[in-house]
């Protein structure tokens, strides 16, 4: 709207015209500009009639679309909002020539959008000056002030992604024996590939900023990711050869004492209560769990042949129905051995007695290294029963972090949720 003195008319002379309409090349109008137009013509509007009334005022109303440059900041993506500037003037007229003055913006023929919401257009007079003129060169700028709904990004992209990594905890929970725990880490890491390559797809290539599903999405690949690492070390120690050696004693202090303390979990068979057996003077204590039934020859008389406790460091032998030998380890006295050697049995110089002597030492021995193997291993796989424990503990307490306080450090977080998911 403006005002132009040389279109005035005296109703009076010329009644019936109230209003004369010209086209916009006739008559001088201004050059008001979007400054930041990105459109190839750069004047986007449509020229149209100018519509002037009796007193000179001018009504010139071009519809037109807007093409401007706008920086998208996607810093807080997808609960972003985006701000547009819309930067009016005057081309070649100063402030002393033409003199801007700014009205609302009229915004109640706005069409709703399912991506964006329409916070506000606030405007604002501003005068720059300028090292050729003393004269302020008034502009006008419109803000407009866009907030991205959250609910289709949050269905399809943050609702799954927090799936994903709750189901990478199951990791830790999976028995090592099944085989699956490699599998598991490593498809829902390749899941969260793929999550990541579509956001990337309607994200726009910037590097002024990560945005904040990417942040996201790369802490929870990186949770992942070390947890496949971790897996591998757990199904190491389950599996570990016992011909490997045994636990180095720093990591048993660590992990099945301090560590099993904390997380209280005990050994398998620790509050068992150990068979004993009092024989004679001295009692006779069980040390081997597991009895081993070995074939034996029949004697003449069908009894056992009890020999060469002291040789064979602990061995006892039992006589069964099906005339073999159950073997244990276990402690006595030495009266206790004499009683036996001088029990009526063969002495010690037969050839035989020295040969099934032998045997059994053989059999004490494998049983006594079959015992030893079997300890190793068992104290490898409660090792990796604590740190797959301890790691289910510790990588949930850091998804829950990574998750709240990632996506809650966006500004308007609790705005966008009350809004879009109410």
């Amino acid at each position: 709207y403006w005002t132009d003195h040389y279109l005035q008319w005296n109703v009076s002379e010329y009644p019936g015209v109230k209003n004369v309409r010209f086209p916009d090349g006739l008559i001088w109008k201004p050059d008001i500009l979007l400054y930041n137009s990105a459109d190839e013509r750069f004047d986007a509007t449509f020229h149209t009639n100018v519509l002037v009334n009796s007193s000179g005022h001018c009504q010139y109303l071009p519809p037109g679309i807007f093409k401007s440059s706008c920086y998208i900041d996607v810093r807080w993506f997808p609960f972003d909002v985006q701000k547009c500037n819309l930067k009016f003037g005057s081309w070649t007229y100063g402030g002393w020539s033409l003199d801007l003055q700014m009205q609302e913006a009229d915004i109640s023929g706005y069409i709703s959008n399912g991506e964006w919401d329409l916070v506000g257009v606030p405007g604002k007079r501003t005068e720059s000056f300028y090292e050729c003129c003393k004269e302020p060169y008034p502009d006008v700028t419109f803000t407009v002030t866009m907030r991205r709904r959250t609910l289709y990004y949050g269905l399809n992209l943050l609702i799954p992604c927090v799936l994903i990594s709750a189901l990478a905890l199951l990791v830790f929970l999976l028995p090592a024996d099944s085989g699956e725990k490699i599998s598991l880490g490593i498809t829902v890491l390749l899941s969260l590939t793929v999550f990541m390559l579509l956001v990337a797809e309607i994200m726009p290539a910037t590097s002024d900023s990560v945005p904040l599903i990417a942040q996201y999405f790369a802490s929870t690949m990186f949770i992942v990711g070390l947890s496949v690492v971790v897996t591998v070390i757990v199904l190491q120690y389950h599996h570990h050869d016992p011909d490997g050696g045994k636990m180095p004693k720093w990591t048993r202090i660590i992990l099945l004492n301090w560590c099993a303390w904390f997380l209280r979990m005990k050994r398998p068979g620790e509050d068992k209560v150990r068979p004993a057996c009092q024989h004679k003077r001295r009692r006779c204590s069980l040390s081997s769990v597991e009895m081993n039934t070995v074939s034996g020859q029949q004697s003449s008389n069908g009894n056992m042949l009890y020999i060469g406790f002291r040789g064979l460091e602990g061995v006892h032998c039992t006589p069964t129905t099906d005339s073999g030998v159950i073997c244990g380890r276990m402690t006595c006295s030495p009266t206790d051995e004499e009683n036996l050697l001088h029990s009526g049995h063969p002495s010690e110089g037969d050839p035989d007695l020295a040969k099934i002597l032998e045997e059994v030492r053989y059999i004490a021995n494998r049983f006594r290294d079959q015992d030893e193997e079997e300890a190793v291993c068992n104290e490898w796989k409660f090792a990796a029963s604590v740190v797959d424990r301890l790691c289910l503990m510790a990588f949930s307490v850091f998804t829950i972090i990574c998750t709240i306080g990632i996506l809650m450090s966006a500004p308007n977080f609790v705005e966008a949720v009350s809004k879009d998911f109410a």
